[in-house]
């Protein structure tokens, strides 16, 4: 028998931005048929964004005063002082520096709202980016058979019923892991055009009402009605709203990237009071086998990205800023020593980051041992000594004052660090 959880996670049923050409006729119509009331109660709200390809921890924030991390990286290794015109590493703590691109990310952990956990990865020693982020994104990093993600199952313990459709959004094209489960969820490319998509392929804009009603006339209740009736009430709610004119606070300016363009709708849902209280959005290219660059090259154009993406969205959010906290999340790290093409390899442990007005920030939480041969996991890799579900946990559970551990990531009984607030 087939089940709604199946379905979605077969590909299921999204709101896929088209970009041109508007919402289809006959989803027009059933928009404007209906009165969608808003704004609704003000929301926390948790945004995760997902790096994909693993992000080097080691080069984002490098503990500076390790010898052997210098040795292991003749080329690609930064200081805090002057090298000739590249820029320097921004001083953090007299430990730990942060790469020049990520300057947008200085002013935060000064006023103590950004922090930093270095050494987080997962138990699984799998160096295989499709396992690792199923692994992360399921929370059950020793369980393949897992069909529910973490965040889905943290919008299953906010305890209340939701009264709209916007609960949970991803702004990718298609549903995340994380987001498969029993819970209404939705994916959203593009606030202010829309199709649908059906297992992975966009149904035609001017499709009729008729085919499209018998699509789900013949599906079961518990599958398609259900799934179908989710999204559709996200539409009529984003028809009422004028996306389009949107105007970000004064002083937020959003590369434009995927990931800019994510958090600058992440913030319109935010602020249109529409219920919003999970989101997720990705930033991918950091898998920097390649040429990885200093101060300038691949790894520094992400990590420009990256942080200036957060900044905007958090200036953009203005009065918001005390309802909201973003976490950023990477499969594994990079290899301590460089390789022979000025690039790192598959590692280990990474770093995060949490920025919040509740974040215990301007610290560098986690444990790094000095990076000897002998302290490195394989001889090779930085060891993970913070578990991503104590990071993950602590985040949901403080900001979204929900309290089960045991039902947001099973088999998982550690000790939450610290990175919040009470």
């Amino acid at each position: 028998m087939t089940t709604r959880r199946g379905f979605i996670k077969s590909g299921g049923l999204a709101l896929f931005g088209i970009g041109v050409g508007g919402v289809p006729t006959f989803l027009a119509r059933a928009a404007n048929s209906s009165k969608i009331i808003l704004p609704y109660k003000r929301k926390k709200v948790m945004v995760c964004i997902f790096q994909r390809g693993a992000m080097d921890g080691l080069m984002a924030v490098t503990p500076f005063n390790d010898p052997f991390l210098k040795a292991a990286r003749p080329t690609i290794f930064i200081t805090p002082a002057q090298q000739g015109t590249g820029k320097p590493l921004i001083d953090l703590d007299g430990n730990y520096g942060l790469h020049p691109s990520m300057a947008s990310f200085e002013p935060y952990f000064r006023d103590k709202r950004l922090a930093i956990v270095h050494g987080i990865g997962s138990p699984n020693n799998t160096r295989s980016h499709f396992d690792a982020q199923d692994y992360m994104e399921s929370g059950t990093p020793f369980d393949k058979g897992t069909a529910t993600g973490w965040l889905n199952r943290a919008v299953g313990l906010l305890g209340h019923e939701s009264a709209t459709p916007l609960r949970a959004v991803s702004l990718t094209s298609s549903l995340p892991r994380s987001f498969y489960g029993d819970h209404p969820t939705v994916a959203i490319s593009n606030l202010q055009s829309f199709a649908i998509q059906y297992k992975g392929n966009p149904l035609s804009a001017n499709m009729t009402a008729r085919s499209f009603e018998e699509l789900y006339d013949k599906a079961s209740v518990s599958l398609l009605k259900e799934t179908g009736k989710e999204s559709f009430d996200a539409i009529k709610m984003l028809q009422k709203a004028d996306t389009k004119n949107y105007k970000p606070q004064s002083g937020a300016v959003y590369p434009t990237s995927p990931l800019g363009n994510a958090l600058k709708q992440i913030a319109q849902l935010i602020k249109l009071d529409v219920g919003l209280e999970v989101a997720f959005a990705e930033s991918g290219g950091w898998d920097t086998h390649f040429n990885q660059g200093t101060s300038n090259g691949i790894f520094a154009r992400n990590a420009a990205d990256l942080s200036n993406s957060i900044a905007a969205f958090w200036t953009d959010l203005g009065t918001y800023q005390d309802d909201v906290t973003v976490m950023s999340m990477t499969e594994f790290g990079r290899t301590v020593r460089q390789n022979g093409t000025g690039g790192t390899d598959h590692g280990r442990a990474s770093c995060n980051f949490i920025l919040g007005n509740n974040v215990n920030g301007g610290r560098v939480h986690g444990t790094i041992n000095p990076l000897s041969p002998e302290n490195l996991e394989d001889g090779r890799d930085l060891p993970v000594t913070t578990d991503f579900r104590a990071v993950f946990s602590e985040v949901a559970d403080k900001h979204l004052k929900i309290n089960g551990d045991k039902v947001l990531f099973p088999g998982w009984s550690g000790k939450q660090p610290g990175v919040m607030h009470s």
